[in-house]
């Protein structure tokens, strides 16, 4: 695997597991592959088998010795959130790395999950709000880290509170940034929580910046026949090393987050560069839409009602 200019050291990760969520390709597979090549046991979730075997492969070339395997996800139905959870956790092995890291962005038009839920909120956001619920005791079991992946998008928009699933009036970029502003919430909750109830894990946020990955690619399942021309400009810039970032240097946050002895929780780690599209990793200030507790604490709430799965009562 090629690396990137800007890097960071990786501690050995030995007896540790981690499960990424979104790892078949883009900044996952290059997180995943990271994690691997540190000593850890890492479980790669996928919607998709065959690129779920081709990620597999790709990691054993890079790293002959990986322990990884494959497990059955999609993040757009509770039921798949639910079997795969219950899976590990009959597996009994303790969970020291979460990385929320899969995510669908702009389908051109609205569509939903299995359970109803406009896509991006339900898979971006209350997918990983049901895994981690129900992954808790593997959590608390392994003091985890937990690392969300946010968005740019999580600086511009709001929750729709009153349309959570943009039923009235659908705008694909303003649900995908409820979906990342949903999601850094939940992640900073859930670090309060866990401090306030002694559940032992930390909850981290992080976010790639700005790179050439599939979110905005040609997708047919989201309706999308072509790359947009976002993703072509991206592409051409990332090429030239001019403002943002390449898939390799977008994966270092969320590595940073989950690995670095010095990470802590609550706080939020990005590229440094100019609006924070690309650069070198570190700690960044807060969004301000990220920083209201009584919205968060409300967004859980509407969280559990929608997936029907709790935590803990601090």
């Amino acid at each position: 695997m090629a690396r990137t200019q800007i890097d960071i050291d990786v501690p050995d990760l030995s007896g540790q597991r981690a499960v990424v969520t979104g790892a078949s390709d883009g900044i996952g597979l290059v997180v995943a592959t990271r994690l691997a090549a540190a000593g850890a046991e890492v479980i790669v979730p996928v919607r998709n088998r065959a690129k779920g075997d081709a990620a597999v492969a790709a990691i054993a070339e890079a790293v002959p010795d990986a322990r990884v395997s494959l497990r059955d996800l999609d993040l757009s139905s509770l039921d798949s959130v639910a079997a795969l959870a219950a899976t590990l956790v009959e597996e009994g092995t303790p969970i020291d790395i979460l990385i929320n890291n899969a995510g669908v962005m702009t389908p051109p038009d609205r569509q939903v999950t299995s359970d109803g839920f406009e896509l991006q909120f339900g898979t971006n956001h209350l997918g990983h709000f049901a895994l981690v619920a129900h992954l808790l005791p593997l959590l608390r079991a392994g003091r985890a880290r937990v690392v969300s992946q946010i968005s740019v998008a999580a600086n511009s928009g709001a929750i729709n509170d009153d349309d959570l699933n943009w039923e009235r009036s659908y705008d694909g970029m303003r649900a995908y940034s409820q979906s990342k502003i949903a999601m850094g919430m939940f992640g900073l909750e859930l670090d309060r929580r866990s401090t306030a109830g002694g559940w032992g894990l930390t909850s981290i946020l992080s976010h790639p910046g700005v790179a050439p990955t599939n979110l905005l690619a040609a997708r047919p399942e989201l309706d999308r026949d072509r790359d947009t021309l976002s993703r072509r400009v991206i592409r051409q810039l990332s090429a030239r090393r001019i403002l943002v970032g390449t898939v390799e240097s977008a994966a270092l946050p969320a590595l940073l987050a989950a690995t670095s002895p010095d990470a802590q929780g609550g706080v939020f780690y990005g590229p440094g560069g100019l609006g924070h599209l690309g650069g070198r990793p570190g700690r960044q200030k807060l969004y301000p839409r990220l920083t209201d507790a009584d919205q968060a604490a409300r967004t859980w709430r509407r969280s559990e009602e929608l997936t029907r799965v709790g935590f803990p009562q601090v």
